[in-house]
């Protein structure tokens, strides 16, 4: 007699959804970090532009928004703003974009935040 009929069946359908969930974290892993790379390269592109001599860190901002909307979706590039900072006695062009994170589940931080800085020329 054999006892362990059928429990193939049911071990193939257990490892198949643990799997599956597997998987589709590593996706969604993968998708986050995606955006959040490339939103810190669009501000930090957006700040190199509005520290540029003749920009204004507005300029900044507009240059990450539409770098933005070009990459991602215009959906990512509601949030951009720009200023003149000083650290250290040095003046820097700061780009900050706030953008909702593409989360599946609703664990975790539902905002990205990146900050692009550069040298500002005089």
């Amino acid at each position: 007699m054999r006892r362990d009929e059928g429990s193939a069946v049911a071990e193939f359908a257990a490892v198949a959804g643990l799997l599956a969930l597997l998987f589709a974290a590593v996706v969604q892993l993968a998708v986050v970090q995606h955006v959040r790379a490339t939103a810190a390269d669009c501000a930090g592109e957006g700040a190199r532009f509005g520290a540029l001599r003749g920009n204004t860190p507005a300029d900044g901002a507009a240059r990450a928004r539409a770098l933005l909307a070009a990459s991602l979706s215009p959906a990512y590039a509601r949030d951009v703003t720009a200023r003149r900072a000083e650290v250290a006695g040095t003046a820097l062009v700061e780009v900050e974009v706030d953008a909702p994170l593409p989360v599946v589940a609703f664990l975790g931080p539902r905002l990205l935040r990146v900050r692009g800085h550069a040298l500002a020329q005089p």
